[in-house]
């Protein structure tokens, strides 16, 4: 999708790379460390690159990949990944103006390979969807050029990981750079005193209920986050359009 030649043609396909090559090393840190994780809590390298390529989530399968290990019922295991990725029905539901003009394939296509990263900067540079073919092709073409080297980026790294993940040393501290990694993206997404406050809630209840089997406190922590936000949404007065003016 991203690769079609209508897109790079254009000169916002070439914008959108290079906005995203500006943070593509600390998704293909992420994306080596998943793929050594996924080898290294058992499953096999065939395996471990079906997951890749099918699932292409990150955060998903790092919920998932620690259940798989301990033998957590298939339900459980879904329901994290499930909570995990209920960003991308925001995502979607944002994006869905700017692209359902477009054939069903091209959507599917577009969705599949919209990260958070290319969300976060297509969302500040087009606030909102293009009204002529000439800013409709332009949007489709910046998205596209961002996607390109995230999922470039993310697959390189991770099919390198799967491969190499038996000869990598456990002694490298890989899960401690996938952390860092991941603490990367949380501050690039970090953008408004909501988003910061779910943050800190998740990672509190997330610590709290440590104990929990099965990795449940991912549970605990998306839904007290979600929770909270929702109570905080209805208690904030809504703004007044911009340029409004006061009685």
């Amino acid at each position: 999708m991203f690769f079609l030649a209508e897109h790079r043609r254009h000169p916002q396909f070439w914008e959108g790379v290079r906005d995203q090559t500006s943070v593509a090393m600390g998704i293909a840190a992420w994306g080596l460390m998943t793929g050594v994780a996924m080898v290294k809590s058992g499953l096999s390298v065939a395996e471990a690159l079906l997951m890749t390529f099918i699932v292409f989530a990150g955060s998903a399968q790092l919920a998932a990949i620690p259940m798989m290990a301990a033998g957590a019922p298939l339900w459980v295991i879904l329901a994290a990944a499930f909570c995990v990725n209920l960003r991308f029905v925001v995502f979607s539901a944002h994006l869905r103006p700017y692209f359902m003009h477009l054939p069903r394939w091209k959507r599917l296509a577009s969705g599949y390979v919209t990260g958070d990263l290319s969300y976060v900067f297509f969302a500040r540079r087009y606030p909102h969807p293009g009204t002529t073919p000439e800013a409709i092709a332009e949007q489709q073409a910046y998205l596209m050029g961002n996607c390109g080297v995230n999922y470039v980026a993310w697959m390189v790294a991770s099919v390198v990981g799967i491969v190499l993940a038996n000869a990598i040393p456990t002694e490298w501290g890989l899960g401690f750079a996938g952390i860092l990694a991941l603490l990367g993206v949380l501050s690039s997404l970090a953008t408004s005193p909501l988003r910061m406050v779910s943050a800190g809630v998740a990672g509190a209840a997330a610590v709290v209920a440590w104990a929990l089997p099965l990795k449940l406190n991912i549970l605990v922590a998306i839904a007290s986050a979600v929770a909270i936000c929702l109570v905080l949404e209805k208690m904030t007065p809504p703004q007044p359009p911009t340029g409004a003016r006061h009685v």
